[in-house]
């Protein structure tokens, strides 16, 4: 969770064949990260296609800038400004 002065940013299309802390450090050339998170599959416990990058409010435009469209194991990052998640409804099983 983003805290005061950081802002979330949305990061989709990540390949799978990349593992975690290179993905952190790809976004740290550009600007410090301050939280990463990187969801799961429940079922298959697979990294899930999209994760989440903080950084400093001041350098979000210079990440999404330089970060969005960026080719990475042949997929191009879709990079932008996290929305707040929207609530849903509980399943029924």
């Amino acid at each position: 969770m983003s805290t005061a002065g950081t802002k979330r940013l949305f990061v989709g299309n990540v390949p799978f064949r990349i593992d975690a802390q290179d993905l952190r450090a790809l976004f740290e050339e550009v600007a410090p990260v301050t939280d990463f998170f990187w969801p799961t599959d429940r079922e298959t416990g697979r990294k899930k296609g999209f994760c989440f990058v903080d950084v400093n409010e001041a350098d979000m435009a210079a990440v999404i800038e330089a970060m969005n469209g960026k080719e990475v194991e042949g997929r191009q990052l879709a990079v932008n400004e996290a929305q707040p998640r929207e609530e849903r409804p509980a399943r029924q099983y």
